[in-house]
């Protein structure tokens, strides 16, 4: 039986954070990785593969890192685990472990629609083999329908124009793609892109079936109208992968992911689990969030990993932050919306902002920026921000985050010590996270 001080089960985003963090942590502990995967993806990267990349193999993380910090790497599948003697039992072998990580992330939902399981339709796997049969598929594919207007539905419909001339549909049960996300306003500003783009945008449309005999034909909608189809894509979300977890008993969450306290405990006091298989809890009120992005797998993985043997971190909830986009259009979002905020029962206070992200406005590279922050009307503590720009969208909105995070208040942004350059930022007059609090601060004195 091979002995080790810690094992990680899965090595994706949470997984490699996980081992990673535990060695910068505890130098001398033994740590080994248990993975199946021959190649892991870049998860946020697998709608790239398709029209950028045109490859899978080009989307795959490294296992450099593994040798170079003194990680073991072990590929095979886990069928066994006994809590009550610390012994994972896998493919290659039996692990005697001291403290263990679940770190086995989630699959893809598989909705009840008549004819999901048709030829021709894909559901959206981390597993390179499948994506390149799939993107096979779609190199002569004519016409396309993706399920789901999500970030990952519209980069998908985005990704695959770029490929050819195949027809692209979006089909989205809400008012607006990104709904569960954004504001109005920016949904029907990325619509307006998308279509501009050639893609084709039906929402507020339900699927009652997919139709097709020996492969898929058609998608076809509650009002009766079939969208043509030789390739389709659920693009719908993803569940956690909680078998195991199930399997030997781990106490399971509301939304369906491990349970966890704030250290990344779970029930058992040598299991950790962190990333998409664990449950998530929010930001705002400690309510459960069926949240699952890799930028929170690492964060909840970097809490795991220094915690196995002395609590050091804790998980304060879930901020939600991310951006997506389309050519040079993007859109980021961190904390709550200003109808995610009003749903939630906050008195908020909203300002908008728009300008030139250079100056002057003349300057190269010059992009209008929207900013939208959203902050509870007494306490002037900001709760969410939402940012329309170019690529330097991604970055601003992590700004915000951080301000989300230390629960600023709007005295505390309007003065918020920033860096400026002509062919870099917004004028420092004007900056957008500024400018939104002093225009905040302005309306709370008018309510006042």
């Amino acid at each position: 039986m091979k002995e080790t001080d810690v094992v990680v089960i899965g090595g994706s985003a949470a997984g490699l954070t996980a081992a990673l963090t535990a060695r910068r942590h505890y130098p001398e502990k033994r740590i080994l990785v248990v993975r199946r995967e021959a190649q892991v993806l870049v998860p946020c990267g697998i709608p790239y593969i398709f029209g950028t990349l045109k490859s899978p193999e080009k989307n795959v993380m490294p296992d450099a890192p593994y040798e170079a910090n003194n990680i073991e790497l072990m590929k095979a599948d886990v069928t066994e685990l006994d809590r009550e003697k610390k012994v994972l039992q896998t493919s290659e072998g039996s692990i005697q472990y001291d403290r263990l990580i679940m770190a086995t992330g989630s699959l893809p939902i598989m909705p009840p629609i008549p004819g999901f399981d048709i030829d021709g339709v894909f559901a959206i796997q981390k597993d390179i083999d499948y994506l390149q049969g799939l993107l096979d598929r779609l190199q002569s594919a004519k016409d396309v329908v993706i399920i789901g207007g999500g970030f990952i539905g519209i980069e998908f419909a985005d990704e695959i124009k770029k490929m050819g001339n195949a027809n692209v549909t979006i089909v989205e049960m809400m008012p607006h793609c990104l709904s569960l996300a954004y504001d109005d306003e920016f949904c029907i500003e990325m619509e307006e892109v998308l279509a501009s783009r050639g893609i084709n945008i039906k929402t507020a449309a339900k699927v009652e079936k997919i139709a097709g005999k020996d492969k898929v034909e058609a998608v076809r909608l509650a009002d009766g109208t079939d969208v043509k189809a030789d390739a389709v894509i659920l693009g719908i979300g993803a569940v956690a992968n909680v078998d195991l977890a199930k399997k030997v008993g781990l106490r399971i969450g509301l939304t369906g992911g491990i349970a966890v306290d704030q250290t990344m405990l779970t029930s058992d006091p040598s299991i950790f689990a962190a990333g998409d298989c664990a449950e998530k809890i929010s930001f705002f009120g400690g309510r459960p969030t069926g949240l699952k992005l890799a930028s929170i797998a690492q964060t909840e993985a970097r809490i795991a990993g220094a915690n196995l043997f002395g609590i050091k971190r804790q998980n304060y909830g879930t901020v939600g932050v991310w951006s997506t986009c389309v050519g040079n259009f993007a859109l980021g979002t961190a904390g709550l919306t200003e109808a995610m905020a009003r749903q939630r029962g906050y008195d908020v206070v909203v300002a908008v902002v728009e300008g030139p992200n250079r100056h002057p406005g003349g300057m190269p590279g010059m992009a209008k920026t929207k900013m939208k922050a959203v902050f509870e009307a007494n306490s002037g503590v900001i709760l969410g921000g939402q940012v329309r720009g170019d690529t330097a969208t991604g970055e601003m909105i992590n700004a915000v985050s951080a301000c989300v995070q230390k629960r600023m208040t709007v005295e505390d942004i309007a003065t918020f010590q920033i860096g400026t350059h002509p062919a870099l930022t917004a004028s420092p007059v004007v900056y957008p996270l500024v400018n939104a609090a002093e225009v905040a601060i302005s309306k709370m004195r008018q309510q006042g």
